[in-house]
């Protein structure tokens, strides 16, 4: 989804008092190596002496995505496209390929600092644990919420998101847009609805392509989210929405629904990784079942967050299997839709009570919360990396020629290796003095 996410990325490097390169991906979302690019453009001397960040705070952190070999004919294709071949392509390209996504981050992946800072927005993970074992230092902040904050600012002021109970016709909202890659769960709860007899208390629909793959053709990494029906678009409308409707809000839709059911990107993993996809019925004031990855619902209450457990049976939530997570959801969802007018009006009215709290919490205090979390883990991160500025990768790349090489389309500046080297123990000095 490409939108214009810029403008955070110079709000976060503002609000604290360092000097970094960043990089991160254009457009927003991406996840190809040619896309992870720098926010300015930066003097040879700031990329060499200024700590890297690399943010990957939009997506989900997968290590193991980017192969060594597509590294090195990123940095391949980044050197002939600029005209500096001859060695770079032969040598420097295979040591920046080391270097995981690092190498990608191309004028600063031989800078000062030894470790490289990475921003994502995950707890829990095995996959930052990969990242820390390859010398990145990475920095947490829940980016989807300033995100989310600024998507869904009018709901805030919007006079149809008033809760009326008269108005709800449907029990339950779902968005059930994408369903490759992580998400293939979602095919297995589109399955539930239909075997349970529960589409006609939802407002949902179904893409029978995604990705460009119909779901018949889709390959399950988990095969016990195998499904076995294959006329699932024969019980819901298609959806037509693209990927961008995630930065946007429904007002009808949630006028008319009771509650939303928020298939989260991650649900058959261990990390914590939320979006704006939880957020949005939090801003729009509504209640909500989390269809995300066990312990969600405790995340959300470290950050001021309620959830329903006194209406709603939450026990789904410390369920680490993901089918069995899937299936208490699902029969909380037909104990729902099995009250009767009177019952179900009186559980609308409880858990607006604790909704219009939640957006409260949202558009008066999250922003803060978020902003003050990242300064102090950036300032942590930042007492870290000034342990290892030895300019360890530039020697090593020196020790591939021989000092007094003429290889003068080596380095970006054109120069050769000997004046290279005597500038970064210039740098080196003026950094320990200081």
């Amino acid at each position: 989804m490409s939108v214009p996410l810029d403008r955070l990325y110079h709000y976060l490097t503002d609000i604290v008092n360092h000097d970094l390169v960043i990089y991160r991906w254009m457009p927003h979302g991406s996840r190809k190596l040619e896309d992870l690019t720098s926010l300015h453009s930066y003097s040879w001397h700031q990329s060499m002496t200024y700590p890297l960040m690399i943010c990957h705070d939009q997506e989900s952190l997968i290590f193991d995505y980017y192969t060594r070999d597509q590294i090195n004919q990123q940095v391949i294709n980044y050197y002939s496209a600029n005209n500096l071949l001859s060695l770079a392509n032969n040598v420097v390209a295979g040591q920046r390929a080391d270097m995981h996504i690092r190498g990608a981050a191309i004028n600063s992946s031989l800078n000062l600092y030894d470790k490289t800072l990475l921003l994502h927005s995950e707890l829990n993970s095995t996959e930052v644990e990969k990242y820390t074992a390859a010398d990145f230092i990475p920095v947490y902040y829940w980016s989807h919420a300033l995100i989310a904050r600024d998507w869904f600012r009018y709901a805030k002021h919007d006079p149809e998101l008033k809760f009326s109970p008269d108005q709800i016709d449907c029990d339950f909202l779902i968005y059930n847009r994408a369903w490759s890659g992580v998400r293939e769960y979602r095919l297995k709860f589109t399955e539930h609805l239909i075997n349970h007899n529960l589409i006609p208390y939802c407002h949902t629909s179904f893409n029978p392509v995604d990705n460009l793959i119909h779901y018949k053709d889709h390959q399950f990494v988990n095969s016990d989210l195998a499904i076995k029906n294959y006329t699932l678009e024969q019980y819901l409308p298609e959806n037509s929405h693209d990927s961008s409707s995630s930065a946007d809000y429904n007002n009808q839709d949630y006028k008319h629904c009771a509650m939303e059911i928020v298939l989260e990107t991650l649900f058959d993993d261990s990390r914590w990784h939320l979006t704006e996809k939880t957020l949005r019925p939090i801003a729009c004031g509504k209640p909500f079942i989390l269809m995300s990855t066990a312990g969600s619902l405790q995340y959300l209450k470290q950050y001021g967050f309620k959830t329903f457990d006194e209406y709603i049976d939450e026990s789904y939530d410390q369920i680490s299997n993901s089918c069995d997570r899937m299936q208490a959801v699902i029969s909380e969802m037909k104990r729902i839709s099995a009250l009767d007018k009177d019952e179900k009006n009186a559980l609308w009215n409880s858990l607006n009570d604790i909704a219009q709290y939640n957006k409260k919490v949202f558009f008066k205090y999250l922003q803060t919360q978020v902003v003050n979390e990242y300064i102090v883990n950036l300032n942590s991160a930042m007492t870290e990396i000034k342990k290892y500025c030895t300019g360890k990768h530039h020697y090593d790349s020196l020790k591939l020629f021989p000092l007094g090489s003429k290889e003068s389309d080596w380095t970006i500046r054109e120069t050769n290796v000997d004046l290279y080297a005597v500038e970064m123990e210039q740098w080196l000095e003026q950094y320990w003095s200081r």
